[in-house]
């Protein structure tokens, strides 16, 4: 499964592709067509997150979508995407209709607005779901460029988060249907 944004390709990640990010990178390339950069992967992406995925995708086939998802750039030089970064949701939406998106970006890739772009491409994918009727995303308030993520996508200050010194932002499915459509 993939979504195009103006700029970038995402693509969700698979049982198969989660165990090759762990096990063998080079087959991650080839099972998504991208080249990995070195220092892969990017940053709170520790080998206990790379494990979780796994686990929630194996868990059942259709949670692709609802795990991670790897964000590719079109890297004119040798004709191929370049993995930049990676993101994703924990997990299907809650009975409410609330799901949760996350975003990271390669050090040497951020401020360039690619994490703002895979993100909005996210929530524009969870809000094709009619179940899906609130988006947030959690940070910790001083670090302002994951906070100018969540504003860029039209999301608002809810209040604190789910973890002790943690802000949570977020945006119904009715302001997010006010903006200007983030995928192609």
């Amino acid at each position: 499964m993939r979504v195009r944004t103006p700029r970038l390709e995402l693509i969700a990640s698979t049982a198969e592709m989660a165990r090759a990010e762990i096990e063998d990178r080079g087959r991650l390339a080839r099972l998504t067509g991208a080249r990995l950069p070195a220092g892969w992967p990017p940053p709170l992406n520790d080998a206990a997150s790379l494990e979780y995925a796994l686990r929630y995708l194996e868990k059942d086939p259709a949670h692709v979508g609802w795990g991670v998802w790897y964000f590719a750039l079109p890297d004119p030089t040798p004709a191929e995407l370049l993995l930049i970064g990676k993101g994703g949701f924990k997990g299907r939406y809650s009975p409410d209709g609330t799901v949760e998106v996350g975003y990271s970006v390669m050090e040497d890739q951020q401020r360039h607005g690619y994490g703002s772009e895979a993100a909005g491409g996210m929530i524009a994918w969870a809000f094709s779901h009619p179940e899906v009727n609130q988006v947030i995303a959690e940070t910790y308030p001083d670090l302002r460029p994951s906070i100018r993520v969540m504003e860029n996508n039209g999301m608002g200050f809810l209040g604190i988060g789910s973890e002790e010194g943690v802000v949570r932002y977020g945006i119904t499915r009715k302001e997010f249907a006010k903006r200007p459509s983030p995928i192609r």
